[in-house]
């Protein structure tokens, strides 16, 4: 069962309905013992960094990634897994993955302006292998963000990397601990196959076990 982690500042409809297709058996909610008995947790996330954290379940979600088990963050959630962001001031993050997330300048170093917030399909360039990247290509998925981890400061937990004027930590996982920058929901094919081998990774500890 994969516990979707409520807290108000989530896209739940979307990533709710994404493992209704592939269908998978999960749940909504923001009960401490519920997620902790779930066997993989999903943070999604919308809006500001300082925001989130102050109204997720830190300590539970820590607890969680503890017990080994599968714990994937997306979009905001993906932000929430690292140490701190700039965003509204230094603020601390779960610190389960290594490195901090900024804002896009907004120019590139010759001057020029770019769009920020950084929004619209963009293709993945591979960096390792992954259990999560498994039997996939390289595709386009789709980016709705205007803070990102940077991928030169990531490498210990880069997988995946896009290019929008910076290069962007786009999936990033260490042990149990997974994220994706993009929206997979929304993100077509790869998208999909992306969370189909979320799901596959859950079942095969579920048989270890």
């Amino acid at each position: 069962m994969i516990g979707i982690v409520d807290y108000g500042m989530g896209n739940l409809f979307s990533v709710s309905k994404a493992l209704e297709r592939l269908n998978a058996n999960y749940f909504i909610s923001a009960d401490r013992n519920k997620l902790l008995q779930a066997d993989a947790l999903i943070l999604p996330g919308v809006g500001s960094f300082h925001d989130a954290m102050e109204r997720l379940p830190a300590e539970t979600i820590k607890e969680f990634a503890a017990t080994g088990k599968p714990l994937l963050g997306i979009c905001l959630g993906m932000q929430l897994l690292f140490e701190q962001s700039e965003e509204n001031g230094p603020t601390a993050g779960l610190g389960l993955l290594p490195g901090s997330v900024r804002r896009f300048r907004g120019q590139t170093q010759q001057g020029q302006p770019y769009k920020v917030p950084h929004m619209g399909w963009n293709k993945l360039e591979f960096v390792k292998e992954s259990p999560l990247l498994k039997n996939l290509t390289e595709d386009y998925v789709y980016f709705v963000h205007s803070y990102f981890v940077d991928a030169e400061h990531s490498e210990e937990v880069l997988l995946a990397k896009a290019d929008y004027h910076e290069q962007v930590s786009a999936v990033v996982g260490k042990n149990n601990v997974l994220g994706m920058q993009f929206h997979p929901e929304k993100s077509s094919r790869l998208g999909m196959a992306l969370i189909y081998n979320f799901l596959q990774m859950v079942e095969e500890r579920k048989a270890l076990q």
